[in-house]
């Protein structure tokens, strides 16, 4: 075995945040492993290595997401930083009301908000797409399903968007978020559950803790989750589909005529800008890929958006295609820690694309501004100028 290529590309550069793909694509033809001094991580770029690491828990463990050790100690515990067994308990609480069965009775309120508020979006005839419905919309999905209420209801922007943040490496961005993030954490650390709505999924968490469905104490924990890991990604991807779809109005044309063509352009969506570019793992052991070795004790750098764009995968990788249904893409992860809200952020995700179709013939829009963050690629703001109605 051979050391990998090495590269002096920095991950979490303004200049690489915020148009990750030049990098990725250089980064991908030197190897399916390339090691990056400037963050003291091996990055894996390519499809298949990467499917195969989030297979393997085993080698890539998730005790390491974030980059940097103060996240990584206070997340020990949580469902997303730990491997099977533990894993393993944890998540069936997450998931035991995020799986399609229990989302079934959301669909249709999700789709009434959706088409409600799209409508009356269209008939001002002009609005900023982030604030008013990328913002806006799942905020109000998430905060009516957990149950949450006052103070933490008008703070899950900001604490949804640090904890992200603070997964980056120590840099100005990660220090100046901790702060916003221990507030979210002590108060998932002292909520109780009368202080989440009645019939609400964050009181069925506390019930699971009661009956020991999970271990004592952990039901804040969990809480933590849903709002950690599911708004700012959620956020992310709403503010990219209005943004593609202005962008491609003959994509949002196909699907206006096919309605069933809705999940397919969010896969395509998903595959084309991930909200998420970067997670991290841990390697436990030597580990061997494409004849060059990842050493023991390594922090990987999973890079999901290089691997969405792999030409050895998927042909015509950077062009935005809605029949092209990537069904395999790597933005929900893979393998056991795949995204344990995923069902929740297609069911959102689903209604406003499904709401923009039937309403929308064409949006013009303003220059998106984005800021640079270091986990999550999103869209600051975006002026929707005019909107022509379907």
């Amino acid at each position: 075995m051979s050391n990998p290529p090495v590269s002096d590309v920095d991950l979490f550069s303004d200049e690489v945040l915020l148009d990750p793909y030049p990098a990725y694509a250089g980064l991908r033809e030197q190897g399916p492993v390339v090691r990056l001094p400037a963050n003291d991580v091996h990055v894996l770029t390519r499809y298949d290595v990467i499917r195969d690491a989030l297979a393997d828990w085993e080698s890539f463990s998730s005790a390491s997401i974030a980059f940097n050790p103060t996240a990584n100690e206070a997340l020990t515990g949580t469902s997303l930083a730990s491997d099977p067994p533990a894993h393993t308990l944890l998540r069936a609480t997450l998931t035991e009301n995020l799986s399609p069965r229990a989302l079934r009775g959301l669909r249709g309120r999700i789709e009434e908000k959706a088409d409600a508020l799209v409508a009356e979006l269209v008939g001002t005839g002009s609005f900023e797409a982030i604030d008013a419905l990328a913002r806006a919309f799942p905020l109000e999905v998430v905060a009516d399903l957990i149950g949450f209420t006052g103070h933490a209801r008008e703070n899950m922007l900001r604490w949804g968007q640090a904890a992200m943040q603070v997964l980056g490496p120590m840099n100005r961005r990660t220090v100046e978020s901790f702060s916003v993030a221990g507030e979210l954490y002590g108060w998932c650390s002292e909520v109780r559950a009368e202080d989440l709505a009645e019939g609400s999924v964050g009181r069925g968490i506390f019930d699971a803790e009661a009956r020991g469905a999970v271990p004592e104490n952990t039901a804040g924990h969990i809480i933590h989750q849903y709002l950690g890991a599911g708004v700012d990604s959620t956020v992310a991807a709403i503010g990219n589909i209005v943004a593609l779809f202005a962008a491609h109005p003959g994509q949002l044309a196909l699907v206006r005529a096919n309605p069933a063509l809705v999940p397919a352009a969010f896969n395509e969506v998903l595959r084309f800008w991930p909200p998420v570019n970067a997670w991290g793992r841990r390697v436990t052991e030597e580990v061997e890929i494409g004849g060059v070795r990842i050493p023991e004790g390594a922090q990987v750098a999973v890079l999901l958006g290089a691997g969405n764009r792999d030409p050895r995968h998927y042909a015509d990788p950077d062009v935005f295609l809605v029949e092209r249904n990537p069904v395999d893409h790597l933005s929900f992860g893979y393998g056991p820690h795949g995204c344990a809200g995923q069902g929740l952020a297609r069911l959102e995700a689903h209604a406003v694309i499904g709401a923009l179709a039937r309403r929308v013939g064409r949006l013009v829009v303003g220059p998106e501004v984005r800021v640079p963050a270091n986990i999550t690629r999103s869209i600051d703001k975006l002026p929707v100028l005019e909107v022509v109605p379907a």
